[in-house]
């Protein structure tokens, strides 16, 4: 049974903002607050982030969230934005240089020329060879910055800097989900790769010790805004974090995530398996000294950042939540389709060239059918993960849970069904990513004995079920990778 008290605080880094949300034992309602950071984008392609204003964001929320709780702090977890590096001093942890984040494909070249190098990439960390990963950004660092001329430089995934923040720079560690993602690490030894630091020319010293994703990592120091000696106990990336708080604890249990990308993974087991056409295999979860536990992933790069282009590029809505009902409005998208290749296309694709269009438009079209289309395009792309997913693996998923902030919408859910002829179910709680996180840390604490525990506190909120037809569903599904096809390969090398 789960303790009869507790409260753990979860830092959510995501990649638009940072979220510090409480979670209590006893069931109470969760306490959050939120703020965005500054995107940067330096150059077509480019994308950065300030680290030290996520620092200082990651700051204000957990002051806001600390004065409003009574008890002690049983644990700190983090869950961030995987893929994304910045280089740091490990004396000061100041940052030397801005983040380079997930979506940046300054790198894509680069990749380009490393593919003789494919099979030992996908062997060894289950990746492939795309600017997506950490591997390409740190050499471009190395090779394009001053940060290399700095002797204390060390070289962080999100995580790894806060951490280091946190515990007064007594820790600078990662988790083995987080390193799974920087194609720098040996995702079957759990050890970073001689061979691949070596392809990209890192120096392991400058790169964080590598811990389970629920176990002390180290205790907090006392600042303005955290109190001291709170024990930092769970760790994972976003994604991975989701697929613990949504208790897909079995082999053959899947979810989805809608964020500012989205992440389809399916729950293998202990067992790593062998690279697989199309999709990522990653490291789900370790916990303390037990086996690691493995996840095919699927990444599309850009879901909720198209609805956040309709807002801030196209002013078509004013706020996220509007675009639901706008969509909503118009049934169907009148012929249109966007392709929201913003930063390429992810799964299964790979491909860093495609850049993103509409097709269709006519004279009839309105602010409605581009909104409805863009809502399309995430049912669209998390179908053409599902389907390479299951070719890949035999293995077809029971149902989907999803979680994330477009998850709200039901017109968007009840599409997904229709287009995955699954049911997809919708949990009482969305925030998943930040309550894994604290379900991780509170694991290696004690607040919650085991995953039987943290499995009864899901809750189904709704179930939506398939009500297209095979061969509707089919046909909207062609037009989508007609629409696709004529996107890839936009941007010559």
């Amino acid at each position: 049974m789960a303790a009869a008290s507790g409260v753990v605080l979860a830092i959510d880094a995501g990649t638009t903002g940072v979220r510090t949300r409480a979670v209590f034992a006893d069931g109470r309602p969760s306490i959050a607050d939120y703020r965005e950071f500054t995107q940067h984008y330096p150059q077509p392609g480019w994308v950065e982030h300030d680290a030290e204003e996520i620092w200082q964001s990651v700051r204000a929320t957990m002051q806001t969230v600390c004065s409003r709780i009574s008890e002690p702090i049983a644990a700190i977890g983090i869950t961030n934005q995987r893929e994304t590096v910045v280089a740091i001093d490990r004396r000061t942890g100041a940052p030397l240089h801005r983040a380079i984040v997930w979506q940046d494909r300054r790198t894509a070249s680069r990749c380009d020329e490393l593919a003789p190098h494919l099979d030992l990439v996908r062997n060894a960390s289950g990746l492939v060879l795309d600017p997506y990963f950490s591997g390409s950004k740190v050499e471009w660092l190395l090779r394009n910055t001053d940060v290399s001329d700095n002797p204390n430089v060390a070289f962080a995934t999100i995580d790894a800097f806060l951490i280091h923040r946190l515990t007064g720079g007594a820790s600078f560690a990662t988790d083995v989900t987080n390193a799974s993602r920087t194609m720098l690490f040996d995702i079957r030894t759990l050890r970073w790769s001689d061979e691949l630091c070596a392809m990209f020319g890192v120096d392991q010293r400058t790169l964080p010790e590598v811990a389970p994703s629920s176990g002390r990592i180290g205790v907090t120091v006392k600042d303005a805004a955290i109190p001291a000696g709170v024990p930092v106990s769970g760790v994972a990336g976003d994604q991975q974090a989701a697929l613990f708080g949504q208790a897909c604890f079995s082999p053959g249990s899947a979810k989805n995530t809608y964020g500012t990308g989205s992440f389809v993974l399916l729950n293998v087991g202990t067992k790593c398996p062998a690279p697989t056409s199309g999709m990522l295999t990653t490291v789900a979860w370790q916990l303390g000294s037990k086996p690691a536990t493995y996840a095919l992933e699927g990444a599309i790069f850009v879901t909720g950042a198209a609805i956040q282009w309709l807002r801030d590029g196209l002013n078509i809505i004013s706020a996220a939540n509007e675009v639901g009902p706008l969509a909503e409005s118009v049934p169907d998208a009148g012929g249109v389709v966007v392709v929201p290749a913003f930063a390429g296309l992810g799964s299964p694709w790979w491909d860093a060239y495609a850049r993103g269009a509409i097709f269709g438009i006519t004279r009839g079209t309105s602010r409605a059918h581009i909104a409805r289309a863009v809502v399309e395009s995430m049912v669209f792309q998390t179908r053409d993960v599902v389907d390479a997913m299951t070719r890949a693996s035999g293995v077809a998923i029971r149902d989907l849970r999803v979680d994330g902030g477009a998850a709200v919408m039901n017109l968007m859910l009840q599409l997904q069904a229709d287009q995955l002829g699954v049911d997809v179910l919708r949990p009482t709680e969305l925030e998943t990513t930040a309550i894994g996180a604290a379900y991780l840390a509170g694991l290696a604490e004690g607040v919650w004995e085991s995953t039987d525990d943290i499995a009864g506190r899901w809750a189904l909120e709704r179930r939506f079920t398939p009500g297209t037809d095979a061969t509707t569903r089919d046909a909207s599904h062609a037009q989508w990778l007609r629409a696709v096809e004529r996107s890839r390969g936009w941007v010559q090398p």
